[in-house]
């Protein structure tokens, strides 16, 4: 039988490929630290399940098309208090980030169409991609430049008659940049000049370490009918299996588009909706500052650890609770069958995302890895020493 020359065109997630090498090496008895997904360990706050166990209904019924109302005004009500004001029809919630992508990618891509986004990306936008018959056109960064890609001449050179959007992660997973108000001003310039759609995917608006603000691209009002916001409960509240998101434009005829996708999967998970907006409308401030510290001290020890292995090279993150490292191998993926399959000290070893997958440039990525910092300090330290002592073990071998 025939399958999709589209999904024959995807991969398999670099962060999730792994998994039953994982189960393997737990079943010899190892404790595997996880470097390699994006799951914290801080708990998920109370106002969550409190709101779903007293949902009060008898029924479980199919929630509307555009989301729950008291969620879309909860989430509405967010934006607002940030200081971006949107409307109720602004919004239509999704099953977390992810299908907010994968409704406002079909909407605005045709095969051969190409979307520009910067290098390393989180390796699922290629995916999204790919199913709509696209490709993504990369905006090459380095690390030597501290991952830094909003260049208008750096931009523009890559901008052709395929071109149909711009897509970012701010603040940056895998790479932890931060954009900086006069480089979100550019992208939103050019997106506007050039009739492009700019996606902006925001899921880690609140973690960003240098005191700045939380911002959006919603901000710009000159570029209203261009910017698409991303985002999620996933990061910001520790919720992932939650999956409830949302896609938000004050563009009238992309939503009209895109409610013909939300309608066609009938509407978002109606629970996982009231729990999310109890979430929005019960987090203070405080909630928020004491979580930007705490992902800080996670940061820090990777940071430290890090620091202690030779030959490793890396740039500390501005955001998010990701960051991209170079190591001294010759390829990261070897490295990891190595460690889930041979290696161990003390009865413990270690996985990460091999950075391979997380470009579109042919043979990039080959000796680097994102780490994800989610969980407590004394376990990141200990899963730092694990993958320097797993570097000094591959390459004795291979020498």
């Amino acid at each position: 039988m025939k399958f999709s020359s589209k999904i024959e065109k995807c991969g398999l997630s670099p962060i999730r490929k792994f998994h039953p090498c994982m189960v393997a090496a737990e079943a010899k008895g190892r404790k595997v630290h996880h470097l390699n997904i994006g799951q914290p360990d801080i708990e998920t706050p109370e106002a969550f399940f409190d709101a779903v166990q007293n949902f009060g209904e008898t029924v479980l019924a199919y929630a509307p098309s555009p989301g729950v109302g008291t969620y879309v005004e909860a989430v509405r009500d967010y934006y607002t208090c940030l200081g971006f004001p949107i409307t109720c029809d602004d919004i239509l919630a999704t099953y977390g980030g992810s299908e907010a992508l994968q409704i406002v990618l079909p909407c605005i891509l045709d095969d051969g169409d190409e979307i520009l986004v910067p290098e390393p990306y989180y390796p699922n936008y290629e995916t999204f991609v790919n199913i709509t018959g696209a490709v993504i056109r990369p905006i090459e960064t380095s690390p030597e430049e501290g991952y830094r890609y909003a260049s208008r001449e750096r931009i523009e050179s890559l901008i052709n008659e395929r071109t149909r959007a711009i897509l970012v992660t701010n603040p940056g997973n895998p790479t932890g940049v931060v954009l900086r108000p006069e480089e979100m001003r550019i992208l939103a310039d050019i997106a506007r000049e050039h009739g492009l759609f700019l996606i902006s995917d925001e899921v880690y608006r609140e973690l960003v370490y240098g005191g700045q603000k939380p911002g959006s691209m919603l901000e710009f009002e000159d570029a209203a009918e261009n910017v698409v916001v991303v985002d999620s409960v996933s990061k910001r509240f520790s919720a992932t299996g939650s999956r409830v998101g949302v896609l938000i434009s004050r563009n009238r005829e992309l939503m009209a588009q895109a409610m013909k996708i939300c309608q066609g999967r009938l509407c978002a998970a109606t629970l996982d909706q009231v729990g999310a907006a109890a979430l929005y409308r019960t987090m203070t401030p405080e909630y928020y500052v004491n979580l930007r510290a705490e992902y800080q001290r996670r940061r820090d020890a990777v940071v430290e650890g890090l620091s202690k292995i030779p030959g490793v090279r890396f740039n500390s993150p501005e955001g998010a609770f990701y960051l991209m490292v170079t190591l001294p191998v010759d390829d990261a993926e070897k490295l990891q069958y190595f460690l889930l399959e041979e290696f161990e000290d003390h009865g413990e070893t270690v996985m990460y995302a091999p950075g391979e997958g997380f470009y579109a440039t042919p043979g990039k990525g080959r000796n680097e890895i994102r780490i994800a910092y989610v969980t407590n300090p004394e376990d990141l330290t200990r899963s730092i020493e694990l993958l320097g002592l797993g570097i000094q073990a591959y390459n004795a071998k291979n020498q």
